[in-house]
């Protein structure tokens, strides 16, 4: 019901497009803008082709970032993120974190979902095109992802508990102080943030996030 509820409140916020052409991907937008697509039957019997273009860079005051999704290459609708499109047969959703997109999915009437398919010379898409080349490669590069961010979650929660403990009047409630098995110096927590965002990042051009993993990160 939740899920419902956010979805009408984006569907609310979709504004119409003004029919302006839809740009092609150009190699220095890598780190700045996504592009997906999504093919659909139309009427005529054929197929229709819509795409989801999101700047990163660009936001509004209040430091919202908005997606353009075009139609057969106008644009036809724009909304603030997270965003859900009305599209035939269903709604495409799209939602942002704080490293690129989280969703960007095509969900049905009947609650199937299909990821749409990202440009081939956006980074999203060269990601995608690692993955079909290298698949073992690939899993192997997920996988660190995750334990990179698993440990950085790790390093996190027992610093704060030290911090948190740190009080004698806390640490007398709790037993005693908390010391963290990993002391880091300053510099060396830097470098541990520098590698996890780089570990979110890389999950995020797969589409892939957690609230606990990629959120900490954040």
């Amino acid at each position: 019901m939740f899920e419902d509820v956010r979805r009408r409140r984006a569907v609310r916020r979709v504004k119409p497009g003004d029919g302006r052409a839809l740009k092609r991907f150009r190699w220095w937008q890598l780190p700045f803008r996504a592009l997906f697509y999504l093919r659909l039957p139309n009427d005529d019997g054929g197929r229709s082709v819509y795409a989801v273009d999101v700047r990163h860079a660009k936001s509004d005051d209040n430091g919202r970032v908005s997606a353009q999704l075009y139609l057969d290459g106008r644009q036809h609708a724009e909304s603030k993120l997270p965003a859900a499109f009305p599209v035939p047969g269903g709604v495409v959703e799209v939602r942002r974190s704080e490293f690129g997109l989280k969703r960007c999915h095509y969900v049905t009437d009947d609650g199937t979902e299909y990821q749409l398919v990202p440009d081939r010379d956006s980074a999203e898409g060269r990601r995608a095109h690692f993955d079909r080349k290298h698949p073992a490669v690939s899993r192997a590069v997920g996988f660190l992802s995750a334990v990179v961010l698993l440990a950085g979650l790790f390093l996190v929660l027992t610093q704060l508990a030290e911090q948190l403990t740190r009080p004698e009047e806390i640490a007398r409630q709790v037993g005693g102080t908390f010391t963290a098995p990993v002391d880091l110096p300053a510099w060396g927590n830097t470098v541990v943030g520098l590698i996890t965002v780089t570990a979110s990042t890389e999950r995020a051009l797969r589409l892939r996030y957690s609230r606990l993993l990629d959120g900490a990160a954040g």
